[in-house]
């Protein structure tokens, strides 16, 4: 057998250099067009499915699982960012106790990836922002049974509420019964669990306040 020529590796790779680049293009152009076509707007037929949906408001695409759109209602001028979930109740179909599961208000902005999982009540703001794959629900797992599979026994829930102007830090998790009021910031990885006080800065598992505007001043509080 014949040794293949020193060259041909050589070709070979500015020849797969060639396709590559081409091909990106190609890629790249279709990726962008499907961001844009899949975009769910207030004017798309997705987005006529839910509660409600305010002008110039978006889910990017492409979305991780949404169900129950009409409990869902959205404002205005507020971004959903891609690989989102978005649910009301547990399964698709499901009759929920109320119109509005799910409320998210105007000029928010949801980071990528994030989970947002009604079945009581979750209100959330004006002005809110997030970073990326933030969850928050309002219901948890119930634990009284050790005989029981904690996936078969009954979920308490409660109601959740973030507050105007607030901003929840990367990773951070809203759980049943919490009540965060405005202009609080929730650093990076917290866990909040009860009720956090307007104007104020918490961190940790479970949150604790650590800062409050008090008297136009930042004062550090003691735990």
């Amino acid at each position: 057998m014949k040794d293949e020529p020193a060259y041909a590796p050589v070709a070979m790779t500015k020849t797969r250099a060639l396709r590559n680049r081409f091909l990106a293009r190609a890629v790249h152009y279709l990726w962008e067009m499907a961001v844009e076509a899949g975009a769910i707007g207030a004017t798309t037929r997705r987005g006529q499915k839910f509660g409600s949906f305010g002008q110039q408001s978006v889910i990017c695409f492409p979305p991780n699982t949404i169900f129950n759109e009409n409990f869902i209602h959205i404002g205005r001028n507020t971004m959903i960012g891609p690989q989102c979930t978005l649910s009301a109740g547990m399964v698709p179909g499901q009759q929920c106790i109320s119109e509005r599961i799910v409320t998210i208000g105007d000029r928010c902005l949801i980071g990528k990836g994030s989970g947002i999982v009604g079945h009581f009540s979750i209100e959330i703001g004006d002005d809110v922002w997030t970073g990326h794959n933030v969850y928050i629900t309002d219901q948890n797992h119930g634990y009284k049974d050790v005989t029981l599979p904690i996936s078969v026994q009954t979920m308490p829930e409660k109601p959740v509420k973030i507050g105007n102007g607030s901003w929840l830090g990367y990773g951070s998790v809203v759980l049943p019964g919490a009540d965060i009021g405005e202009h609080v910031v929730i650093g990076a990885n917290s866990v909040v669990t009860g009720v956090i006080p307007s104007f104020s800065v918490a961190v940790g598992s479970p949150a604790k306040v650590i800062k409050r505007f008090v008297d136009n001043a930042w004062q550090d509080v003691d735990n």
